[in-house]
């Protein structure tokens, strides 16, 4: 019968290790007692014997024979006697040795199959095993936070995309069916909305992956010596004409001229995002202000508004995905959801920090970048 090449030999049946250390110690404890017998037992006696012969009285030949008798079961009582005591002890501190070993390998064990399994939770304790094993208990429990982390982004991803499908999917297919049935002519009014859905459901295919790439710590960074004043202006130029046709006051108040090392593109998409924010948020009247300074090793870019205000209850929450704090407020209107938890990833990316603060209902919001002076290393988060 010819053996399938694609098939995997059986394993073989294996003693456990704390068994091999404990069966390779005994091996190298007998080879030692045995080396040490042998040598005791071609050395000693000539020595003993040619000792005698120098000796100032020259015993006569049977009490030089029973001295000798008397030398060789001396040692060898003595011997043995020693090796036993040194078995006993190498025994117990092997003992001690392979389960000091034997647990967390075997805690690591476990802890690998349960992962492989689906149970990203699992961790291994630290410490006690030594420096190597804890290095390796160590590296264990950080990955699996991190398959945790990925496999947690994963299913929200999922729930959060089937979620936001829902509502462009079932618009298309009610206009699909009307104008199937005849409810519905095929007029600019239909082909519009139409248009937004499908434009929506682009939209945030490319949101869904920009979202991803940032929370699994995949955005890259283009860096450069950057002035600030010039980012700033720039993301502010591309919003006056919407803050404008809302009747926004934009107020910019500048700090000390800084430059930072930061990828450029993404700073001006994370002000963006938070001028869009305010924008949505600020009725017409309203003023919206952007400042920046320096404080220590960090500079700060403060984007404050005087809109509707976030409640204690949605504070803690604005950053997640596709979070919204109006659930009742029009989704066109709100955008997909993602712009800040996109922002707070570039932040991040960049070794600084975006937080929120607010008052409350109908007091406004201040959103602050922080970014550190210090270079950031070109990587891949």
């Amino acid at each position: 019968m010819t053996p399938d090449p694609h098939r995997h030999p059986a394993p073989r049946p294996t003693w456990r290790i704390g068994t091999r250390l404990l069966l390779a110690q005994m091996l190298v404890l007998v080879a030692a007692i045995a080396t040490a017998a042998v040598i005791a037992a071609l050395v000693g006696p000539p020595l003993f014997h040619e000792h005698m012969l120098k000796a100032d009285h020259t015993p006569d030949p049977s009490e030089r024979m029973h001295v000798e008798e008397a030398y060789r079961t001396a040692s060898a009582i003595s011997l043995g006697l020693a090796v036993l005591t040194a078995l006993a002890l190498a025994l117990v501190v092997s003992w001690y040795l392979t389960r000091r070993f034997q647990k967390p390998l075997t805690d690591l064990t476990n802890a690998a199959t349960e992962v492989s399994g689906g149970t990203y939770d699992t961790r291994v304790a630290v410490g006690g095993a030594g420096p190597e094993l804890d290095t390796l208990a160590s590296a264990f429990n950080t990955m699996a936070a991190k398959l945790a982390h990925t496999e947690d982004t994963r299913r929200r991803l999922l729930s959060d995309l089937a979620h936001e499908l829902r509502t462009p999917i079932a618009t298309l297919s009610a206009h699909l069916e009307g104008l199937d049935d005849g409810v519905r002519t095929w007029d600019e009014a239909t082909r519009t909305v139409l248009s937004d859905q499908v434009a929506r459901l682009a939209r945030l295919a490319q949101d869904i992956d920009a979202v991803s790439r940032a929370e699994e710590g995949r955005l890259h960074l283009d860096l450069a010596e950057t002035p600030i004043a010039e980012v700033v202006e720039s993301a502010l130029r591309s919003h006056r004409q919407i803050y404008e046709a809302k009747r926004i006051a934009l107020e910019v108040r500048p700090g000390p001229p800084t430059a930072l090392t930061m990828d450029r593109e993404r700073i001006m998409q994370v002000l963006a995002n938070l001028l869009g924010n305010a924008a949505r948020h600020t009725p017409p009247g309203g003023t919206v202000t952007v400042a920046w300074k320096s404080e220590g090793d960090t500079l700060s870019i403060t984007v404050t508004d005087t809109g509707e205000g976030i409640t204690p209850e949605q504070l803690p929450h604005i950053f997640e995905r596709f979070y919204r704090g109006d659930t009742a407020r029009d989704r066109e209107q709100q955008g997909s959801g993602i712009g800040l938890t996109i922002s707070r990833a570039i932040a991040e990316a960049h070794r600084g920090t975006l937080a929120a603060t607010s008052k409350g209902r109908e007091t406004g919001s201040s959103f602050v970048l922080t970014l550190p002076h210090t270079s950031t290393k070109d990587r891949r988060r």
